[in-house]
């Protein structure tokens, strides 16, 4: 019932995402300089959670546009209607609708749907992860220096040692790729599947990566914070490789090399 109402959710908030998509539809701006959201964001999210209500009325849900409807449930939902939001917006289809469970503390189920694509990543806590019902595993490289990186930028920046541009900076001076692709549920399924070697960001919520570090984990990978210790999507910082260059990536990110 769980798999089944989260699937139901992801495919009706992808057909509202595509149905609108380069269409006139209402964009505002949240905190920060170019943090919007559209009304799709909020036609999406309703609909997940009209869903997600319907079948499970007692469930917590913590969702980016409307916050928290907070109830004594071990199981919540966490809901990124949009993630890529500056890219839909824009008609860039780099996007997708991100939802996960969380059972008493743990991430059980996750599901990424890019409709423009037509890609659905689906994990299951000890179950392995999917691309569109086929098995998906993280890449083979083995050295840093030689992976394909993604990383995504805040819309505010803390003037802090190895912030977002100096990691930045560090890798492309040494000739490694990174890619921004502007939204961290697909960077996360993409390092998941094997496209890209690894993933870092710094600082995230959890609707950005509470479905897509299940996939990673699910499909062989290791995902931690900056000190290398176990991932938790209600703090910023974010490692997810294919575990093999994991300790480089996390030697880049503290200032250890570069």
């Amino acid at each position: 019932m769980l798999k089944t109402t989260l699937l139901q959710a992801t495919a009706a908030a992808g057909k509202i995402m595509k149905d609108s998509f380069n269409t006139s539809f209402t964009i505002s701006n949240k905190e920060g300089l170019n943090n919007l959201v559209t009304e799709v964001d909020h036609a999406s999210e309703k609909a997940i959670i009209d869903i997600v209500l319907k079948a499970f009325p007692d469930h917590f849900i913590l969702s980016e546009e409307s916050g928290e409807i907070v109830t004594t449930s071990p199981y919540k939902w966490i809901i990124d209607p949009i993630d890529g939001t500056i890219n839909y917006a824009n008609g860039i289809p780099l996007c997708c609708v991100s939802i996960a469970v969380e059972h008493e503390g743990k991430i059980i189920l996750g599901a990424v749907y890019n409709p423009f694509l037509d890609e659905l990543f689906f994990a299951e806590k000890g179950k392995g992860a999917t691309l569109n019902g086929k098995p998906i595993k993280v890449s083979a490289k083995t050295e840093v220096d030689h992976a394909c990186l993604v990383t995504g930028f805040p819309y505010t920046y803390l003037d802090e040692p190895n912030g977002p541009i100096a990691v930045f900076e560090k890798l492309i001076r040494k000739g490694v790729p990174v890619r921004r692709l502007g939204s961290a549920a697909i960077d996360l399924c993409w390092v998941a599947a094997g496209r890209f070697d690894g993933f870092y960001e710094h600082k995230l919520n959890a609707w950005d990566s509470a479905a897509g570090f299940l996939m990673v984990e699910e499909a062989g990978g290791m995902v931690t914070d900056f000190k290398g210790d176990h991932y938790s999507p209600y703090q910023p910082h974010i490692i997810a490789t294919n575990g093999k260059i994991h300790a480089g990536l996390l030697d880049y990110v503290n200032g250890r090399r570069g």
